[in-house]
């Protein structure tokens, strides 16, 4: 029997990696991430990697291995522990504890999550795995040597070479060591291949960050970047510490990724961190405010900071933002809007693009080179990338001495076999995209997407309610709107339930309202009663029998909060009520139980 080598993510994207080595009836997994979706994916919390092929063969499943934990390489964890039985995960500590939030957070008991160190071997009846430090932009990242009956497989995780880092440094002599008793196949991680030369050195931008610090003595320092980065972190408390500053934490993430650095370690003395509230009675050179929102996210702190909308920050005119971030592929649109925002309030902005004050988690040109010299590989895989990043990766390693036909540029689902160190295509698996939608996973397609596109253009909802401001009442029942939101014809009854509108909020700055609605819609569908089904291998698809017709009601509960600026109405101005918050709970059917 062969081994086998199959991702089913992370190749042609950067995102949800997941990777699979098997051999006869063992399967081992590498990773299981997440791909955030983008603009058009309307109403999509995460892309996750099709797993089918490990549905067809759970039973052969021995355990998941992670290498450390980014939401790439981690995130779709809750989500496959509830399609496919997972007898054990093996993590670094950081990753470990992140995976244990996520678990509680989704209300999954699992316990069969372990924790490993450079030292631990793996072993299973076919398989030996050793692990190998690597310095990245979290804490804990490892790269795996997996020894197979057929060749050794090499899968670096995501890595840099760091000669000055913060944290620990690569361990070179042992990668060396693994190069040397024969690699068959290296995958190697392909985010920056198209950058030349050698990353930015963690202690580079730390000692810039620390210019901006004392150039910035009097004023205060507003600074985001990465949660996950816990060593810049650290750098940025000790740099606060030298410079009589005190940090105040904003957003979930950071105060999530703060908390799990202290219980690993990382942060020793936690004296600094202080709350919000305290942080608004203090000299602005006496705090620094920490803060996620460094790609633009509108509901982070940084950009809710920026607009005027954080309920316990005010932008001062002499306050210092510091970006320590570089925006990623998709988010640059966003990062700009939110910097010229700043600019707009008269605050001092400072980003990357002006001095290195970010340096990325991954390799470079040289680095990615350096890498490929360590394990000679008889052959090469470059992961970790888009297609363009994937195929100059795969050039540098014929550059590194590997034989240009002994590289291989893969799409997720392709099959590797690897038989007495010889490596060759064998096919493809099922591979794709999953959608999940709050709870629900797989349930939402592509006609679900093209149908939350057109109501995004052409839908409306519109509640006009009079309100009495002086003695916070509402005035008469409030008149529902809908264009574009559901169809409303005669073969659909549609009606509101459970409708309250309540004033949240009445001070000497703004009215808030909330307005609570649900919606229940009864319609005819078809019905396919799925246990008839079956797979076409010719189409390629599912065909149903046994259609029946079956009345489903279809209910949704909408909360929309909206605010008014008071001085409007006192000017005599328009007033205009702000969009706040709006949550809408998941669309629940009900079929009848005959069907």
């Amino acid at each position: 029997m062969n081994t086998k080598i199959i991702p089913l993510g992370g190749l042609g994207e950067v995102g949800k990696n997941m990777y699979v080595v098997t051999h006869n009836d063992e399967i081992i997994i590498v990773d299981a991430g997440v791909m955030f979706p983008d603009d058009e994916l309307l109403g999509i919390d995460y892309v996750i990697p099709d797993v089918t092929f490990l549905k067809e063969n759970e039973s052969k499943i021995k355990a998941l291995v992670i290498t450390h934990g980014h939401e790439d390489h981690i995130g779709g964890i809750p989500f496959l522990l509830q399609m496919v039985n997972i007898p054990k995960i093996y993590a670094p500590n950081n990753a470990k504890e992140l995976i244990e939030k996520k678990l509680v957070e989704r209300n999954i008991v699992y316990k069969n999550l372990f924790v490993y160190d450079e030292n631990t071997v793996i072993k299973t009846k076919y398989f030996n795995i050793e692990f190998f430090r690597t310095t990245h932009s979290i804490p804990d990242s490892h790269g795996l040597a997996i020894d197979t009956p057929d060749g050794t497989i090499v899968m670096t995780g995501d890595f840099k070479f760091d000669m000055t880092p913060i944290g620990p440094m690569s361990n070179l002599h042992k990668m060396a060591r693994i190069g040397e008793k024969g690699v068959a196949v290296l995958m190697s991680d392909s985010t920056n291949a198209l950058s030349p030369g050698a990353s930015l050195s963690e202690s580079v931008v730390d000692e810039n960050l620390g210019e901006i610090f004392t150039a910035n003595k009097n004023n205060r320092i507003i600074l985001a970047t990465f949660a996950s980065n816990v060593y810049r972190i650290k750098h940025i408390m000790e740099t606060c510490r030298k410079n009589n500053r005190k940090i105040a934490l904003f957003g979930r993430s950071m105060e999530n990724m703060v908390d799990i650095a202290i219980k690993c370690g990382y942060f020793k003395d936690k004296s600094i961190i202080i709350t919000a509230e305290e942080a608004n009675h203090m000299k602005p050179s006496e705090v620094c405010l920490l803060c996620t929102g460094s790609q633009g996210e509108p509901l982070a702190a940084l950009s809710r900071i920026a607009s005027g909308s954080h309920r316990q920050i005010t932008l001062m005119p002499d306050d210092v933002v510091i970006f320590s971030s570089s925006p990623i592929p998709g988010n640059t649109a966003s990062v700009s809007k939110t910097i010229n925002k700043l600019y707009k309030k008269g605050v001092k902005v400072f980003t990357n693009s002006m001095t290195d004050i970010h340096s990325s988690g991954h390799a470079n040109q040289e680095e990615l080179k350096l890498m490929i010299r360590l394990f000679k590989p008889k052959y090469f895989v470059p992961y970790h990338g888009e297609y363009r990043m994937l195929k100059m990766h795969a050039d540098l390693g014929v550059m590194c001495g590997v034989e240009k036909g002994n590289t291989f540029v893969l799409e997720n689902g392709d099959v590797l076999s690897l038989k007495n160190n010889e490596l060759y295509r064998d096919g493809k698996v099922q591979a794709g995209e999953v959608y999940v939608d709050g709870s629900r996973i797989g349930d939402v397609g592509n006609a679900v997407i093209k149908d939350r596109i057109l109501m995004s253009n052409n839908g409306i909802l519109v509640i006009i309610a009079n309100i009495d401001t002086h003695n916070k009442v509402l005035m008469g029942s409030p008149a529902i709107t809908t264009r574009g939101y559901i169809l409303v014809n005669e073969n659909i009854d549609l009606y509101y339930d459970d409708l309250n509108v309540r004033l949240t909020e009445v001070n000497e700055e703004f009215i808030e309202a909330t307005c609570q609605i649900g919606i229940a819609t009864s319609v005819d569908v078809e019905y396919m009663d799925e246990s008839n089904s079956y797979w076409d291998s010719e189409e390629k698809e599912y065909l149903f029998k046994n259609y029946e017709t079956a009345e489903v009601e279809i209910s949704s509960n909408i909360e929309v909060t909206l605010r008014m600026d008071r001085t409007e109405l006192d000017m005599r101005q328009n007033p205009m009520f702000e969009l706040v918050e709006i949550e809408c709970t998941p669309i629940e059917s009900y079929i009848d139980e005959e069907y």
